[in-house]
């Protein structure tokens, strides 16, 4: 088959590939008179993706903050409207980018069956068969819509009296109430003691008429005390790193009132990234230990390095992983005619962040 057995132990990785996922967009090309027996395509640089869940508390006043001390005794309400982020959590995963200085043509013999697999990208995802290689990914937060406050409920419009509508004075309007809250507390109050002159009948409707009042004392305090709503955003940036180390690198920055900023953004707190390679992708040898050439015409593949990526805030590591990078990889080849072969043809199936050999085997032959 012209693969060096070495070769081939240094291209197969101990990882078992996976069917295509739904969202991968995939093109299938073959080898044809069309295109001269040859298909184009281009290896992957390897990008590093930060996702950050970032926390957002939305605070506003309410209308009646400047009497919530003189009328309910509250020393600390929210006197003005205000947006605070801070950072939650940061995830890291990689993708293939593609590198045009990668870029190849590779032809098979004529009259071959052969097809490959690349994806939007025209990144290599298989030869010969249609499953690909999926890398287990991080399993993201999803972001968090804020819950309604209790004055966007429909129990604010309830406790609103004509009187209150009616009155010009924000002082009256204050007063009218605090007279319902203190009212509504000592319905509550009735209810539970059972002093009420009329009983709810049974347990359901006894549970109705308390949520309805608890949702009303809600809405009548945040009138003057404000509310606060939590809701969670995320969002994921890429960095491409070269193929020399780095240490805290500005990637991005974490504004208290404008969330995620670029990191140009002097308003945020910066984020920090350092990128160590651990071990670089070497050629493989025969049995003597000399370096196998690459092929003429070969089919290039990468064998990928490693790197330790850390990323860190206000003096913390919120997270660290080590990845397989084609940047610190090399590229190799392989012999397209054992794609090709009448009896014993291959398959491959390639990974689509570093360019790698992710699994190699027998391809059915069609009879």
């Amino acid at each position: 088959m012209n693969i060096p057995a070495i070769a081939l132990a240094t291209m197969v990785l101990a990882v078992s590939a996976s069917p295509a996922l739904s969202g991968q967009t995939t093109q299938r090309l073959s080898a044809t008179k069309a295109n001269d027996y040859g298909v184009v395509y281009t290896l992957p640089s390897t990008a590093i993706d930060v996702t950050f869940e970032i926390e957002k508390i939305t605070r506003t006043h309410g209308e009646f903050y400047k009497y919530a001390k003189r009328i309910l005794n509250v020393n600390d309400p929210i006197v003005e409207d205000s947006e605070e982020y801070s950072l939650k959590s940061i995830l890291l995963s990689t993708h293939g980018v593609p590198n045009p200085d990668e870029r190849y043509l590779v032809k098979f013999s004529p009259g071959s069956s052969i097809f490959m697999l690349l994806n939007d990208s025209d990144i290599p995802l298989a030869i010969n068969t249609e499953r690909t290689y999926e890398p287990d990914k991080p399993e993201l937060p999803e972001a968090v819509e804020p819950e309604p406050s209790p004055l966007q409920s429909p129990a604010a419009r309830q406790v609103v009296t004509a009187e209150m509508l009616q009155s010009q004075s924000s002082l009256k309007r204050a007063q009218l109430a605090a007279e319902q809250l203190y009212a509504l507390r000592q319905s509550r109050s009735d209810l539970l003691t059972g002093q009420a002159d009329q009983m709810p009948p049974d347990g359901q409707a006894m549970k109705i008429i308390m949520d309805n009042i608890n949702a009303q004392e809600a809405a009548l305090t945040a009138m003057f005390v404000g509310t606060e709503q939590r809701s969670t955003e995320v969002i994921t940036i890429s960095v491409l790193p070269g193929d020399s180390d780095f240490t805290d690198r500005v990637i991005a920055r974490i504004s208290p009132v404008d969330g995620l900023v670029s990191a140009d953004d002097l308003s945020g707190v910066p984020v920090y990234m350092s990128y160590t390679i651990k071990s670089r992708g070497e050629y493989p040898v025969n049995e003597k230990g000399v370096q196998l050439s690459f092929p003429k015409n070969g089919l290039a593949y990468c064998i990928p390095g490693t790197a330790e990526v850390s990323v860190s805030f206000e003096g913390n590591q919120e997270a660290s992983a080590t990845f397989d990078v084609a940047q610190a990889g090399i590229v190799y080849g392989l012999n397209p005619g054992s794609f090709t072969h009448k009896r014993e043809p291959l398959y491959l199936i390639l990974d689509p962040a570093t360019g790698a050999a992710i699994e190699i085997g027998a391809a059915p032959v069609s009879k």
